[in-house]
């Protein structure tokens, strides 16, 4: 039994499958946009999903745009485990549950993992006792100017930072919680590379959590690794700076990552903070 009080199960995160012929071609992906002001910020959102070209349904989840409370979340359902779309349609929702209208800081954050953990697996066992969970990073401004900003994380999701400015490059923000970086031996069936830490499975302790400086015009960028994965460090820089609106370049990122062969579910979600009156802060 698990600390959750369910049956145990193997934490292994199953490996994307190779495949010998091409995918087929994916859907077109199309990106939303949103603006939310207050009498001290202004946050341009934009985000886009795309359902792998193998896949019966997208597994991948983000927060809906506008976001309230300006929380914003995405999610990767665990590849191969039980109810992943499940997993991580109900961790995002339950975040928002949890933390919408309330101070977001490290501690409020980490019992709100601590607590969809246990409320994932619970769900799951209704229906199968095999594993299912997400991965997860999520921001929100610690500050009524957004000025700085609380970003969190679990697993191999991923939050980057582009600093406006040509010649500035994507900073990575988040550390991917694999066997290989926490120095773990993967059980059978998982890598290195592979997440060791889920939100779901009850093989968390809280969450990663930093806090981190937004400049006007800065860029900030949370995505699921089918994005992450398949792109260099010139992508970001080249695609983010185009001159078109915002849902557009997210757009774009998810297909460069085809482009470079993902066949896993993708997200991207940017951000971006910006003064919408002649006063406001910098």
């Amino acid at each position: 039994m698990d600390r959750h009080g369910l049956p145990a199960a193997s934490l292994a995160t199953p490996i994307e499958p190779r495949h010998a012929v091409a995918p087929p071609a994916p859907a077109p992906v199309i990106g939303q946009q949103a603006t939310q002001r207050s009498l001290l910020r202004c946050i341009d959102a934009a985000a886009a999903s795309s359902c792998g070209p193998q896949h019966a349904a997208n597994e991948d989840s983000h927060s809906p745009l506008p976001s309230p409370r300006c929380l914003f979340v995405v999610a990767d359902g665990v590849g191969g485990g039980a109810m992943a779309q499940l997993a991580s349609r109900h961790l995002v929702r339950h975040l928002h549950q949890a933390l919408d209208g309330h101070a977001v800081d490290a501690a409020s954050v980490r019992a709100a993992m601590l607590e969809a953990d246990r409320a994932i697996a619970q769900r799951i066992a209704q229906v199968t006792e095999a594993p299912g969970a997400a991965t997860v990073a999520l921001c929100a401004p610690a500050d009524r100017f957004g000025r700085t900003w609380l970003v969190a994380w679990v697993g191999d999701c991923r939050a980057y930072r582009l600093p406006a400015g040509e010649g500035q490059e994507i900073e990575a923000l988040t550390r991917d919680d694999t066997f290989g970086h926490l120095g773990e031996q993967p059980p059978a069936g998982s890598g290195a590379d592979d997440p060791a830490r889920m939100v779901g499975n009850g093989a968390i302790a809280g969450a990663n959590v930093a806090l981190h400086a937004l400049a006007r015009g800065d860029l900030l960028v949370l995505c699921s690794d089918g994005v992450h994965k398949h792109l260099e460090t010139d992508d970001w820089a080249r695609l983010l700076r185009r001159p078109v609106p915002l849902a557009r370049r997210c757009e774009d990122l998810i297909g460069q990552a085809r482009q470079r062969g993902s066949v896993d579910d993708a997200t991207v979600l940017v951000l971006q903070r910006s003064r919408w009156w002649a006063g406001g802060a910098s």
